[in-house]
């Protein structure tokens, strides 16, 4: 099994002062900045998922995540050195796909099979995901025939039409990539149906879009329908989709890799599970930049705030949560200035049995990975790009913990 990570340009400043909050003047983002297969030994995921709609935006005017020397750099040098995998333990993999999310809402996909095959061979990937056009509705009782799927009928035949034409046309430029379908569906049968579709075709590996807002059992449902007609040699890839406790039950179907920024994201976007353990996640302490935090310099200068206030029990709660990690302040004296600054910029949520749950049970000093030994409490701050992203590159490695487990794999 095969977990590979999205990239979004997600890396972290070695230099970054967490004391001071400062960088290093000098610091040049590309070439000193690292990416989380360089920060973590060995790598937290197998291989790295690069769409074209982030390198490249759309030929709308839509903008990507790279800038245009980026964007150069990554054709010019190809993405084993773009993304120094040479760097890691062991080799990584690149898949590159087309970002279906980023224009669902539009017609047909606003990239042509040859612009797509440019774009993987140009980079040099691995693996290449062939242009589709994803359907988000699931109606497992609904055929092809019924009116209420006219739209998704006519996804899955652009999808498969161009997986034939990217077929035919990787073949005839001999491309160094290995080829992917994508089988789009809104049902057990018509998900079947595009797999058989993409086999006659002659693909042996096949991605299955538009399953991440299906519940697991019916990803689960999906999968027994296509074992009825999946040849013994096809290898299925799950596009977005992690939900590690079930990779053993995904794998018996077929499924050989996965991609997924769940573990990363939730770092920093859910509400909670922002820092996982082997067998837990503990929400992450939040202390907001005064000076960085949108909402509360709104808030500051239209007078609902006092700054002055405000940075007193910002500077506070860190430098208790500091003392707190060395054991020269309690936890009720810790908990109290969160809750303190909390009432000053948030005064809504009160996390304060989840606050002394982390507090107490220091998850960090029990995690073996190189950010957890070398930050302490930092990781688990709730704060900034380079806290936020070093929990999530955290994340990471405990996913991958946490699947090798479940797969039986050797943990050393």
């Amino acid at each position: 099994m095969r977990f590979f990570f999205p990239d979004s340009q997600d890396q972290v400043d070695p230099g970054f002062d967490f004391l001071t909050e400062e960088r290093d003047p000098y610091r040049v983002r590309q070439r000193d900045d690292l990416y989380a297969h360089e920060v973590l030994d060995p790598p937290p995921f197998h291989g790295l998922l690069v769409s074209k709609a982030i390198v490249d935006g759309r030929s709308d005017g839509s903008a990507g995540k790279y800038s245009t020397p980026q964007r150069h750099r990554l054709y010019r040098e190809g993405a084993e050195r773009f993304f120094r995998l040479d760097h890691a333990s062991g080799p990584l993999k690149i898949m590159g796909d087309c970002g279906a999310f980023s224009y669902v809402n539009d017609v047909y996909p606003p990239y042509t099979v040859d612009e797509v095959i440019d774009f993987y061979d140009g980079c040099g990937f691995d693996y290449g995901i062939a242009v589709d056009h994803v359907i988000f509705q699931y109606e497992p009782q609904t055929n092809r025939d019924d009116e209420r799927a006219t739209e998704w009928v006519r996804r899955q035949d652009i999808t498969l039409t161009l997986a034939n034409d990217f077929w035919k046309r990787c073949n005839d430029r001999r491309v160094t990539f290995e080829p992917l379908g994508v089988a789009q569906g809104w049902s057990p049968q018509s998900y079947a149906d595009s797999v058989s579709t993409l086999q006659r075709i002659g693909y042996r590996r096949i991605a299955m879009g538009g399953m991440v807002p299906l519940k697991t059992r019916e990803i689960l449902a999906c999968l027994r329908a296509v074992d009825d007609v999946r040849d013994n040699g096809t290898q299925l890839h799950l596009l977005g989709i992690s939900r590690c406790d079930d990779i053993p039950t995904f794998a018996s179907h077929g499924v050989t890799s996965f991609d997924s920024t769940s573990p990363f994201r939730q770092a920093f976007k859910d509400d909670r599970d922002n820092y996982y353990t082997a067998n837990s996640t503990y929400v992450a302490l939040r202390v907001p930049q005064v000076e960085g935090n949108v909402k509360l310099r709104k808030r500051i200068s239209s007078g609902e705030i006092d700054q002055k206030r405000a940075l007193t029990l910002e500077r506070s709660a860190l430098r208790l949560l500091r003392e707190y990690d060395a054991g020269t302040a309690s936890l009720e004296d810790t908990l109290q200035a969160l809750q303190d600054y909390s009432d000053v910029w948030d005064g809504k949520t009160d996390r304060g049995d989840a606050y002394r749950r982390t507090l107490h049970d220091r998850p960090w000093r029990d995690c073996q990975c190189e950010i957890c030994r070398a930050l302490g409490i930092q990781i688990i701050v709730f704060r900034g790009t380079e806290r936020n992203k070093r929990r999530g590159f955290h994340n990471l490695y405990v996913f991958r913990q946490r699947l090798r487990a479940q797969l039986g794999e050797d943990q050393t």
